[in-house]
């Protein structure tokens, strides 16, 4: 247990733009708290394997091992993710230190010709790897021709561009970072489209051990988004959620400041032999322990109604 703190921090991340600015936004926000701290910019499988889907070739853990053999070498002393990348079960050692107060959770429709997806034409080519996104357009929109698309945010728009696709689906909160609002047309609701479990926020993961580290970064967290987030993962936690299970999951506190979280869930069958499949559940939570709680309550309610669960990924 290391119960000091190093005199100059490091964070790994990924080399594209927005896990550049998501770790250079953490950097600052330590900064100003008198830390100094460097980044250390790295590519990984996650980043490399572009002509298959993650459900595919290993799943949201090709992302973040790279990362996490840094911090276990001693390169690093924390890693910047995209909450919904993380792996619902961490390796043995690491820990999710921190959740920042979440950005825009909601899908973004972007296209060139066309407002919305209503709007697009029978047939019409729409571009995303999301087995979520895939299942929940094709229950919207069962005529659309669904294409894969793989790359960091400036490779799918550039796709897009090239006219590869009449639209292409992607998270609001990238977009948005980046500075490239005016590349939205619309977003999707929660109705039409629940977002991923912890999509539009950021984890901080350390070592275990970095007692001194983990005490440092509760400065920079939002206990409302943790609390929000843990409940989702714990939905996919419970279904063994990976990029190989369509699944969504979204909660929201009540507008009463009563305490009391909504947590909404869709699952789809992977092979489309079964309709979507939708839970949800409203209860206090002021601690991880009852988001846990509340998560597996909603999980439960969807294996009742036939939703199948999968094993994690190693």
């Amino acid at each position: 247990m290391s119960t000091t703190l190093p005199s100059s921090l490091t964070i790994a991340t990924r080399k594209s733009r927005l896990a550049l600015w998501q770790a250079e936004h953490i950097q600052q926000r330590l900064k100003a708290l008198g830390h100094t701290v460097s980044l250390l910019g790295m590519s990984t499988t996650g980043d490399q394997i572009l002509d298959r889907s993650l459900s595919k070739v290993g799943g949201k853990g090709l992302f973040v091992k790279e990362l996490e053999t840094a911090l276990l070498q001693g390169q690093a002393h924390l890693a910047v993710h995209s909450l919904k990348d993380v792996p619902m079960e961490l390796p043995e050692g690491f820990v999710l230190a921190c959740v920042t107060e979440r950005g825009n959770p909601y899908d973004a429709f972007v296209s060139h010709h066309y407002a919305q997806l209503d709007d697009l034409p029978q047939g019409a080519v729409v571009g995303t790897s999301s087995l979520r996104r895939q299942v929940i357009l094709q229950h919207l929109r069962p005529d659309l021709k669904i294409e894969p698309l793989r790359g960091n945010i400036d490779t799918r728009l550039r796709k897009l561009d090239e006219g590869q696709f009449d639209a292409i689906i992607l998270a609001a909160a990238g977009l948005e970072r980046l500075g490239l609002h005016d590349r939205i047309r619309c977003l999707f609701t929660p109705e039409q489209m629940l977002p991923a479990a912890g999509q539009g926020a950021l984890g901080l993961e350390v070592r275990t051990q970095e007692s001194a580290l983990i005490a440092t970064l509760q400065a920079l967290a939002h206990p409302p988004t943790w609390l929000a987030t843990a409940a989702e993962r714990a939905v996919s936690r419970a279904l063994g959620g990976s990029c190989s299970v369509p699944l969504a999951a979204h909660a929201v506190w009540s507008e009463d400041n009563s305490g009391s979280l909504w947590l909404r869930a869709i699952w789809g069958d992977p092979e489309g032999r079964q309709p979507l499949l939708e839970a949800d559940i409203r209860g206090p939570v002021q601690h991880i322990e009852q988001a846990d709680q509340l998560g597996q309550q909603v999980a439960q309610m969807l294996l009742d109604a036939g939703a199948k669960r999968t094993a994690l990924p190693a």
